[in-house]
């Protein structure tokens, strides 16, 4: 969004008419809209995959049953009947797992240990994966080759790299693509994006939110189970092909894989995309950063206080700002040892719009209040929920419209996540040029993007 001049007013013109002469031409800028209803894919071959129809069954595959995948499982089931679906298989390389899938599924699924056989099932229309992050991509770009939809965990991938390599996936194969960020079907970040394109606040200057929590013994150091042993996990395939530091057997990596950066960014890849993906979607104009700064902190060492488990690798406190084409800024702070957090807001020119619960206040800012009233839209529906989330999906499956978090705004929030990670890590401000995908230093100085391999560990 181009800045709008404030010329003095004159003859007839009244101040009023003068904001709303600027509001109208602020949203004229933001021409480019998440909330438009694209058909995936236009130009694209067919897909392998059936046409499903409005009154046809959806029938769903998961890949990866822990606590995350189980929540899902669960949730599909108890909403079957009103989204008019059905699980019908279930993969994961622990037998405990795929067998507690197998019994909570109440429908006798096929169940698999490799996910590349369950794709071959033919029934299988749609693929929910909630594995570790670093196989995020590679399952979703074969899942989506064999003409399934596919609905992926946040983060969208474990580096910026692949997640491009999904973003080309979806456009050849035009499957329905959604990331696992629940909060993108929350109705007040949509009710931002209106206001926001409609020129309510003017353009925009400053985005802040944050997801904060504090845990003495350590965030994500999840209990160990005493069934998990080696003879019962293929450990090979749990690493999978591309980590480069392979860990022995080790029950503390299987479980608290978040600490450990072959596997994941910490709160980058974790608590991160909760608000990256709202506040990206809610100014209705999602863009690639040009600049992203962050610096993280590991100096509480919670982890001694759980006996037993190596430190992590990744911070527990970290601060990121970015920043975007149109002048916007957003900064963005996670802890895992302070919980109290920054609220919600984003800042225009002419406005604020506060951000809470189910609510959104806009307030004039002071040298507009008398040309503009404040807004206050309470109760807003629906709140931020995963079975709304999944319903969305399904949804846009049927529609072959674009869904709440689709591959266009979880591509933008990678970058955001990727270049993060890389700026803390390497000590740098990361600039982005989206055409190139070239990242370069402040001093134009070109530098490697995070891949496997490329900083120990990986």
């Amino acid at each position: 969004m181009q800045p709008i001049q404030t010329p003095a007013v004159s003859g007839g013109d009244t101040r009023r008419s003068f904001i709303k002469k600027a509001a109208t031409a602020t949203a004229a800028v933001a021409t480019t809209s998440l909330f438009r209803t694209p058909v995936y894919g236009q130009t694209q071959a067919p897909s392998t995959g059936r046409v499903i129809g409005a009154n046809d069954r959806i029938v769903v595959g998961f890949v990866g049953l822990g606590g995350q995948g189980m929540f899902h499982l669960r949730t599909v089931k108890a909403n079957a009947d009103k989204t008019n679906t059905a699980i019908g298989a279930v993969c994961d390389l622990w037998a405990k797992r795929r067998e507690a899938a197998k019994a909570e599924a109440g429908s006798n699924p096929q169940t698999y240990t490799d996910y590349r056989k369950m794709i071959e099932q033919k029934d299988i229309d749609a693929v929910l994966c909630a594995t570790v992050d670093h196989w995020h991509a590679r399952i979703a770009i074969d899942a989506m080759r064999a003409g399934k939809h596919v609905y992926v965990e946040k983060p969208l991938s474990r580096y910026l790299t692949e997640a491009f390599e999904v973003w080309d996936a979806v456009k050849a194969t035009r499957r329905v693509f959604q990331v696992g960020s629940q909060g993108c079907s929350d109705a007040k970040w949509h009710k931002c994006a209106e206001l926001i394109k409609a020129g309510k606040i003017g353009p925009l200057v400053l985005g802040q939110g944050s997801y904060m929590r504090n845990n003495p013994k350590g965030e994500w150091n999840y209990t160990i189970d005493q069934d998990f042993k080696a003879d019962g996990i293929q450990w090979d395939q749990w690493l999978g092909p591309d980590i480069k530091k392979r860990a022995d057997f080790s029950p503390d990596h299987f479980f608290r894989w978040r600490k450990y950066y072959p596997y994941c960014a910490g709160l980058l890849g974790d608590l991160f995309p909760h608000r990256l993906h709202p506040l990206v979607l809610a100014t209705g104009n999602p863009e690639f950063p040009v600049r992203v700064a962050a610096i993280g902190t590991r100096k509480i060492h919670t982890d001694k206080n759980t006996p037993g488990t190596p430190e992590r690798d990744v911070p527990e406190c970290l601060t990121l700002i970015a920043e975007f084409p149109s002048g916007y800024s957003l900064m963005v702070c996670s802890s895992s040892v302070n919980e109290v957090g920054l609220p919600d807001v984003i800042r225009g020119h002419m406005g604020t719009l506060m951000i809470g619960g189910n609510r959104v206040e806009l307030k004039p800012e002071r040298p507009f209040t008398e040309d503009m009233d404040p807004e206050d839209y309470p109760n807003l529906e629906p709140v931020e929920d995963v079975g709304v989330h999944e319903a969305n999906w399904f949804s846009c499956i049927r529609s072959n419209k674009a869904p709440n978090a689709d591959i266009e705004l979880a591509i933008r929030v990678q970058a955001i996540v990727s270049l993060g990670e890389l700026s803390d890590r390497l000590g740098i401000t990361c600039h982005f040029d989206e055409k190139t995908r070239a990242i370069t230093d402040g001093s134009g100085k070109k530098v490697t993007p995070l891949s496997y391999g490329v900083l120990e560990p990986s």
